[in-house]
């Protein structure tokens, strides 16, 4: 018996699972500390009126016979998927067969997952500073190669983003298969306008690559800018959508997401949409009836204010942390487009060390850039996911401190 070697090229600990340690061991020393958690990117508001209605209503129908049910359809009920259709996509200009539509627990399984029905020799391209899964998950596949001193990945391509420019990656500049693109962006909140996913389009169609856009943050966009890649023309031939309920309904404890696989997308004669539905079938048993009507809660009109509202005051929360931090002196992007905050730390600390600082001094949990990538060293991240309350003092705290 072999494992798979390819797991021992990760980290022991999941980047999150480095700072819950961390966080925890703090506590013990001083369990007198009043800690705010800016860190992970999970949400404290409860779920909407209108999805908790539907969840009580589902489970009912659960408990008697003539309602209850069994497992799932593999990709999603026909009730939920036409409501995303109807509501996501159509209303953009977007037309989607439902078929093209699978829904899933969480888009973090699915954009691990999707490497399944990919070669391992495929070149990958990384944006750097970005969500950890994405190299992860390739480093389990076997698609990385061996890490150098820079702490990046042999087989790798890295696309930088930094402040020079604007935290948007630019266009490769060698050959990549698999591109992952998520806008707005985890870690640094920046979006996309449609001119430049444009320019991206059109790279993957003529160097035959494939996109991997990761738009779990959308519901946050307040500028005129694209919500789904397929709103460029283009995109049906050369990109794979993930799409997420997690940060825009808080469904992070619930669990449920979708991913858009067109049947355009076809490559060496093979469509992907159906290698999609045949990994799934057979790896995956579905979302759960309660769950799935629970999420097409979110789209009647009712639910969809409510979310809405709570959309409004994370970005609200988001606009504190900005406005209070750039006014202490900090250089500071996202928060407008985005639940997240990116900071440059200050002068001589590494992002680990301002951690640590903050954690020590100010009893404030964020998120070291680093841990996103080797571009992310002198960065940190922070979330507006907190209540109004604990945001607005942890600001008062960081800008005491620094």
């Amino acid at each position: 018996m072999k494992i798979n070697e390819n797991f021992l090229k990760i980290q022991n600990s999941y980047l999150f699972s480095m700072i819950a340690q961390k966080v925890s061991e703090f506590k013990e020393k001083n369990p007198e500390a009043d800690v705010i958690r800016l860190g992970i990117g999970d949400v404290t508001r409860p779920l909407a009126p209108e999805v908790i209605k539907a969840m009580h209503s589902a489970v009912d129908e659960m408990a008697q016979e003539s309602t209850f049910k069994g497992y799932p359809p593999a990709y999603g009920y026909d009730f939920l998927l036409n409501a995303i259709n109807q509501n996501d996509f159509a209303p953009r200009g977007v037309k989607l067969d439902i078929d093209e539509i699978f829904v899933s627990d969480g888009a973090k399984s699915d954009a691990g997952n999707i490497g399944d029905i990919f070669s391992v020799d495929n070149k990958v391209a990384i944006c750097d500073p970005i969500y950890p899964v994405y190299i992860d998950a390739n480093v389990m596949a076997g698609r990385s190669g061996t890490l150098n001193d820079k702490n990046e990945w042999s087989n790798f391509v890295y696309l930088p983003c930094t402040a020079e420019n604007n935290f948007l990656p630019e266009l490769p500049k060698e050959h990549a298969d698999l591109i992952y693109l998520c806008f707005p962006n985890n870690p640094t909140g920046m979006a996309i306008s449609k001119e430049e996913l444009k320019k991206w389009v059109d790279w993957a169609n003529e160097h035959k690559s494939l996109i991997l856009y990761d738009a779990a943050y959308e519901a946050y966009i307040t500028e005129d800018l694209p919500h789904t890649i397929y709103e460029i023309e283009g995109a049906k031939t050369c990109a794979i959508e993930f799409r997420s309920f997690s940060k825009t309904a808080g469904f992070t404890g619930t669990r449920c997401a979708y991913t858009i696989v067109p049947k355009e997308l076809v490559f060496d004669g093979v469509s992907l949409n159906k290698l999609w539905a045949r990994r799934q079938g057979t790896k995956f048993n579905g979302v759960s009836y309660v769950t799935q009507k629970a999420a097409e809660a979110i789209y009647t009109p009712e639910g969809k204010k409510q979310v809405r509202e709570v959309i409004n005051y994370y970005l609200n929360n988001a606009k504190v942390i900005k406005s209070g931090l750039s006014g202490a002196g900090f250089r500071v992007w996202g928060g407008v487009n985005s639940p997240y905050i990116w900071l440059k730390t200050p002068e001589g600390m590494s992002s680990w060390d301002f951690f640590d600082a903050l954690l020590s001094k100010a009893n404030i949990v964020g998120t070291p850039g680093s841990g996103f990538g080797p571009a992310g060293e002198g960065f940190f991240r922070l979330t507006a996911f907190g209540s109004a309350e604990r945001t607005a003092e942890a600001v008062e705290r960081i800008k005491n401190l620094f």
